[in-house]
């Protein structure tokens, strides 16, 4: 158990090390030698535990899930009082989401999805997932009668097209050029596909 232990915790030190220098050098420009770099270590060590860089992509791709995933955990949102749907909802339209992963590197490895079939698989995977999460938010609020919709996984995928052309979209601008505004405008059509009142708050 030790040393299985071990081992994810040192792929999870590399996968940090390897976003680190996609985030800095842009991922075209990241190499197995530069994450050894970054981590003060031999790259014989990265070797050990991924051999080849690919390898690392697919641990990337599941740790922009894992980051992605925070927005979705009861201790994000211990302290907001109210519906937890519209808590996400928020969180979805926020700017610690937009952060949780630099949108460089996400874009970067979602262009390899053109040339790689199983890079492709692994961002539907990612893609899937969060909607599945999100559905079953949406269900649970049904459950509870907050809300009536017909077929909440529909009305996640609904909701997550709006929330990836979303930061899309605003990936264009500078930072703060409108964004907050857009963002809001953009929440909004989320809570009327649900048929949540604006004046429900998180």
């Amino acid at each position: 158990m030790g040393r299985k232990s071990l081992k994810k915790e040192r792929q999870s030190e590399i996968i940090e090390a390897f976003y680190k220098v996609a985030k800095r050098e842009g991922l075209e420009n990241v190499s197995l030698a530069k994450v050894a770099t970054e981590m003060d270590v031999n790259t014989s060590l990265v070797l050990h535990y991924f051999k080849s860089k690919e390898e690392l992509l697919f641990g990337l791709i599941n740790f922009i899930l894992e980051r992605y995933k925070k927005l979705y955990t009861s201790e994000y949102n211990k302290e907001r009082k109210g519906s937890r749907l519209v808590s996400i909802i928020n969180n979805l339209f926020s700017r610690e989401w937009n952060e949780l992963v630099d949108d460089g590197v996400f874009y970067s490895c979602f262009a390899l999805i053109f040339r790689d079939e199983k890079i492709k698989l692994a961002y539907k995977e990612l893609h899937d997932y969060l909607r599945l999460l999100l559905a079953e938010v949406i269900e649970e609020a049904k459950n509870n009668g907050e809300v009536n919709i017909g077929n909440p996984k529909e009305t996640a995928d609904l909701i997550f097209v709006i929330v990836e052309g979303a930061y899309y979209y605003l990936s264009l601008f500078d930072p703060k050029d409108e964004e907050t505004r857009k963002l809001e405008r953009y929440k909004q059509a989320a809570f009327d596909i649900l048929h949540i009142g604006t004046t429900i708050k998180s």
